[in-house]
């Protein structure tokens, strides 16, 4: 569900009750795009049960779903059927077609393909932690994290947040602890790591299976190159990637999480399973989290969702 994660902390307490919540959520509910329409985006009922909640509580934390269905039609296929009716249109005429006129043609080629054209649907999941105040989207796309924010901002009153910020970046941390050939408190480093030069070179250093605890590995830190990503496991209880824009990659739970769980009857439903183990762990990992980088960095007039 939460594999890859952007993290936002609210600015306010959500003035909502759960019902209030899913009300206002449902205003604003998925409904699949149009014969000739290119894009739709909404909320779902996360369980996927029809005419369920549309926002669920899972032992105290909120769980959001948004769908987005968008059509497009290959470039190629529009290109060759303007070309043909532009060649047309100059056989019948004797003129050429100018640059609007070729515009509109290829809009109104565009608009008669859609109805053919294959569909693409993606869901990312939310969840809002109400006692702690952070926004999770299981989301490192910058615009669909944009989309998600504004339709947040559009039907929840009151919803504002900022991305979440730490005193030490984590480039400047991230290199320090490769440097000194250290892992941090509470997470050990693994063998998976990016760096790039800040240099005009932009060269780029990737390293996967490999022992980062290496005089290799600070040499070229020491020349300049910063890391953008580092493999992190967290108490032995989740691995994951720590980017530079401090989002968090390839989330796993390790096999120590689910040593005492209770197996899962084949054919069960494990939505509240799944959400209260991996939200469990992200709830206590995420404080460990700001606390290597320093603390979490308070800045006014940041807000990254404006209510309506």
């Amino acid at each position: 569900m939460f594999k890859n994660i952007t993290i936002f902390r609210l600015n306010n307490a959500l003035d909502l009750s759960l019902e209030d919540c899913s009300e206002s959520i449902s205003r604003a509910r998925f409904v699949p795009c149009g014969p000739a329409q290119e894009k739709s985006s909404g909320w779902l009922e996360p369980r996927g049960h029809a005419h369920g909640a549309m926002v669920e509580s899972v032992a105290g934390q909120w769980i959001f779903k948004f769908k987005t269905e968008s059509k497009s039609v290959p470039s190629s296929v529009v290109k060759r059927k303007l070309d043909e009716q532009v060649r047309k249109i100059e056989q019948d005429s004797g003129r050429k077609p100018g640059k609007k006129e070729k515009r509109d043609l290829q809009d109104s080629i565009r608009q008669t393909l859609l109805p053919q054209a294959f569909t693409k649907e993606t869901t990312v999941w939310i969840w809002l932690d109400p006692e702690n105040r952070y926004v999770v989207l299981g989301s490192v796309n910058q615009s669909k994290v944009d989309e998600i924010l504004t339709s947040l901002s559009d039907v929840l009153p009151g919803f504002t947040c900022m991305a979440l910020e730490t005193t030490t970046a984590p480039a400047t941390a991230m290199a320090a602890w490769l440097q000194a050939q250290e892992s941090p408190n509470y997470f050990s480093i693994d063998n998976e790591c990016e760096l790039k030069a800040t240099d005009e070179s932009k060269a780029v250093v990737r390293y996967a299976r490999h022992s980062l605890m290496s005089d290799e590995v600070a040499q070229h830190i020491e020349q300049g190159k910063r890391p953008t990503r580092l493999a992190l496991t967290w108490r032995d209880r989740v691995s994951l990637l720590l980017t530079d824009t401090l989002q968090l990659k390839k989330i796993t739970l390790t096999d120590v999480v689910f040593e005492n769980q209770a197996t899962t009857a084949a054919g069960d439903d494990n939505f509240d399973t799944d959400i209260a183990l991996l939200t469990g762990e992200l709830q206590q990992l995420i404080p460990d989290l700001l606390e290597i980088l320093d603390g979490e960095l308070r800045r006014e007039g940041l807000a990254v969702a404006v209510a309506a």
